[in-house]
């Protein structure tokens, strides 16, 4: 079965009432779309039921048609007003009054059919096929099985791109943070509702604020993981905004969100519950507010050699692993940040004796140095002599000697 909407003007009503009930859509001109309702009876009952929650979700004044193919529904929805359910199998009496200008044929063959005093669909339906293919050709014979309500073509969809915005122009300037956020809900309510349509989520949350007379203010929330939770969104946003706000009123708030497949995830029988991506994150998002952006996050490995460099990036799902039992013990460096200052007693240019915060006492053993230098030519570069010392009393501590300025310091201890 195939619906057709018919409503002059009001194109962007009839796309989404047809996006309400399928997803393939032919919009055949600027006021009528057709679409496939195949497989809706479950939901809405018989065509009669069908065409009624068409009525009422279209919202305004249209004629509706629905057919066993699309050509005799949209020749209905075109000459019948109001609501026309065609049986199957009923078409030619059912379209047989209709206008046979409704068919659209050439110059020629429209002058042909008045010549021959032919005015609807049923006395064209009742020439004799031969004739009218030896006078009309095949413009005449694909025209009568029109008008006979024998087409079968299939739909040509329309394809959406899938762009998920929604916008609004403020009545007037708003300049506090409640006040916006009735309308960041309000637009984050639609663009998470039409994603859902397309069984889609989002990892990427963009607003833009036109302000008043100053600059567009832009925030960006970046997710870890797809999702689709307004609720988390609103108060993602709301947090960014008040860790940033925006230098002057708001006139306009545009928002968008990058579609991608949603997450789907089998958890093990016998592996223990891992926090919601959708918590985590709003947790995440609440000590970012409270810290600063750069000291939350996962510690990464930065591309230098510079000792105990690292950066803050975001979290990211991932599999943890862990050290099986038969595994080869390792020491750890359990470094100090900062690094402890200490007074250092060479002897025969070896470390002998140490004084400092975390250790004090003679060092029986001394391995190294260890020469790193690097960054010589930005405004941060080092140069440092490294050693690997054991205490007296059996302390295992990492020492290292700035060579520019000539200080010594305890940069970790052993585990």
């Amino acid at each position: 079965m195939y619906a057709c909407l018919h409503a002059p003007g009001n194109l962007p009503l009839l796309l989404e009432c047809a996006r309400f009930f399928s997803p393939h859509i032919e919009e055949i001109d600027e006021d009528t779309v057709v679409f496939d309702v195949r497989g809706l009876a479950s939901l809405f009952g018989p065509p009669e039921q069908l065409a009624e929650a068409m009525e009422r979700r279209v919202g305004v004044a249209a004629n509706i048609a629905i057919a066993a193919n699309p050509d005799a529904a949209i020749h209905a929805a075109h000459g019948r007003r109001g609501v026309t359910v065609i049986a199957p199998g009923r078409e030619e009496d059912a379209l047989a009054r209709l206008p046979v200008n409704l068919l659209c044929a050439s110059a020629g063959t429209a002058e042909l059919l008045e010549l021959w005093g032919i005015r609807t669909f049923g006395e064209f339906a009742k020439l004799p096929p031969l004739g009218v293919a030896a006078r009309l050709g095949e413009e005449g014979v694909r025209l009568q099985r029109l008008a006979r309500g024998d087409g079968g073509r299939q739909l040509r969809p329309i394809e959406d791109p899938l762009q998920f915005e929604e916008a609004m122009e403020l009545e007037y300037p708003v300049d506090l943070l409640e006040p916006l956020s009735f309308i960041l809900s309000r637009l984050l309510n639609e663009v998470c509702r039409r994603l859902g349509a397309r069984s889609l989520a989002t990892n990427e949350i963009r607003l833009l604020l036109t302000l008043e007379k100053a600059p567009e203010h832009a925030v960006m929330v970046r997710l870890p993981v797809p999702m689709l939770d307004p609720a988390g969104f609103l108060k993602m946003l709301q947090l960014e905004l008040s860790g940033h706000p925006p230098a002057a009123p708001v006139l306009k708030a545009k928002l968008a969100a990058e579609p991608v497949k949603p997450r789907r995830t089998q958890q093990g029988l016998f592996v223990a519950m891992s926090p919601e991506p959708e918590k985590l994150e709003l947790t995440i998002s609440r000590l970012r507010h409270l810290t600063g952006p750069d000291k939350v996050g996962a510690v990464a490995i930065v591309d230098t050699h510079r000792p105990d460099s690292f950066a803050m990036r975001a979290f990211a799902p991932g599999v943890g692993t862990c050290q099986g039992v038969g595994a080869p013990a390792r020491l750890s460096l359990r470094r100090y940040r900062p690094a402890k200052y200490a007074q250092v007693v060479l002897e025969r240019e070896r470390p002998a004796r140490i004084s400092s915060p975390v250790v004090n006492g003679a060092i029986a053993v001394a391995k190294g140095p260890w020469r790193s230098s690097g960054d010589w030519w930005s405004a941060e570069p080092w140069n440092r002599d490294e050693w690997d010392v054991e205490a007296t009393h059996g302390g295992l501590y990492r020492l290292y000697h700035e060579l520019d300025s000539r200080r010594w310091f305890v940069e970790g201890s052993y585990d």
